[in-house]
């Protein structure tokens, strides 16, 4: 049976419901404390980054963390990761850096979660999960805006590319706390990506076996497309 994705919409809230399922996942798989690479791929904070996501994971019980910190334009080298890991995290910022950094790793982490690992990711770690990501951008491509420029992750234009391939859907995070529900329509609308799931911040979205349950305090916005435009449907999180 191939390991669950759980995906988090941001944020640091300290709701450890978001966790619960990836850490009891990853313990299944381990006789005693499971153990967890947790990827950061930041500019010049990767190791403090990575040490939240540990807090943040830890809140929903005890992990052996094994931090692979790299900087913006650094490589994850697939074998960094272990056949002994128990699950995998991947962490937040700027969501193109994480695809650059973590897409050479792709085939590894697919693998890993195909024999049973869970993925877990966090924000940018969320988005670059599916396997056509959205990665960021402000206007829609007719050049009207459809989000605040503040959250365009270094796109104009609605940028798309291969993700990990985790999952079937495209994914937004940050979605009431940035808006970014309308840049995920948006790109809907277009064509760009088939369907998908923006997720507030301290919620998540766990993908297993082909069903999917909503966890957290906000909701999760499924968008798909529709004559004459897309239907949105909020899924509220479960305790």
């Amino acid at each position: 049976m191939s390991g669950g994705v759980h995906l988090v919409g941001g944020g640091w809230g300290g709701d450890a419901r978001v966790w619960r399922a990836f850490v009891a996942e990853a313990g299944a798989r381990a006789s005693g404390t499971p153990r967890i690479a947790v990827v950061a791929v930041r500019d010049g904070d990767e190791q403090d980054h990575g040490a939240k996501l540990i807090t943040a994971v830890t809140g929903a019980g005890a992990v052996e963390p094994v931090v692979l910190a790299l900087r913006e334009g650094e490589r994850l080298a697939p074998d960094a990761l272990p056949d002994d890991l128990h699950g995998v995290l991947v962490g937040g910022g700027l969501t193109p850096a994480y695809r650059e950094a973590v897409l050479p790793a792709a085939d590894r982490l697919r693998a890993l979660v195909a024999d049973g690992a869970p993925y877990a990711g966090f924000s940018a770690g969320s988005a670059i999960a599916a396997s056509r990501a959205l990665l960021g951008g402000w206007r829609a491509p007719d050049g009207r805006p459809v989000l605040d420029e503040d959250f365009a992750e270094d796109h104009e234009g609605l940028a798309v590319e291969e993700g990990l391939g985790l999952v079937p859907f495209a994914v937004d995070v940050h979605a009431a706390q940035w808006g970014t529900t309308t840049r995920l329509a948006t790109a809907v609308e277009a064509g760009l990506v088939q369907g998908g799931v923006a997720i507030d911040e301290d919620t998540a979205v766990l993908v297993r076996d082909g069903r999917t349950e909503v966890v957290g305090a906000g909701n999760a916005w499924w968008v798909r497309p529709a004559d004459g435009g897309v239907l949105l449907r909020r899924e509220a999180g479960s305790a």
